[in-house]
């Protein structure tokens, strides 16, 4: 069963926790860059970084069907991501975060 437009926005509102413009800049950073599956170029959650701005900076009447998608799909990913648990240490630094961060959640925020 696929959940509802209101269900996945009230998901992405209390798990995308970056600002468009928090997420730009987190985007720019090597360490943003370092993390992700990738077959040489971009990786996956950096792609869906730049889309996560783009759907945080449209209201969400004119969002689109392949937003909404992407929408439960971040969602999706964050919650997946944080059910595995970060490091026990040095949670800040870690891989785990960063990728969190490519889709839009800092775990330290």
């Amino acid at each position: 069963m696929s959940k509802s437009r209101d269900q996945i926005w009230d998901e992405w509102q209390d798990l995308v926790n970056l600002t468009p413009k928090e997420l730009e800049n987190w985007l720019d950073t090597d360490e943003s860059q370092s993390v992700g599956d990738s077959d040489g170029g971009e990786s996956t959650g950096h792609k869906s970084g730049r889309k996560i701005v783009k759907i945080k900076q449209t209201h969400k009447s004119d969002l689109s069907d392949a937003q909404w998608e992407q929408m439960g799909k971040v969602t999706g990913y964050i919650k997946r991501h944080l059910a595995q648990g970060g490091p026990d240490d040095d949670m800040a630094n870690s891989d785990w975060r960063y990728s969190l961060m490519n889709w839009g959640h800092d775990p330290c925020k």
